[in-house]
């Protein structure tokens, strides 16, 4: 397996080793843990039926047509 060599302050470093060990875990595992969740590419979600109307008024027009949308529906 590759190293990795960080440099953090020595501060954070205690608190890391201190949450790791009520964890159960190790810093390093935590840090390798952290590193795959912000480099893997985003799973697809399910559109809510919320997501589906704000993509369904977007689609039909520009911004400004959105805009006025809102205009007549909060006068």
């Amino acid at each position: 397996m590759p190293k990795l060599t960080l440099s953090v302050d020595g501060g954070v470093v205690e608190r890391a080793k201190r949450y790791a060990a009520k964890r159960g875990t190790s810093v390093s595992r935590m840090v390798e843990q952290f590193l795959d969740l912000v480099a893997r590419p985003p799973e697809p979600t399910e559109d809510t039926p919320a997501l589906r109307k704000l993509r369904g008024l977007l689609g039909r027009g520009g911004r400004d047509d959105y805009r006025r949308r809102l205009v007549r529906k909060y006068r």
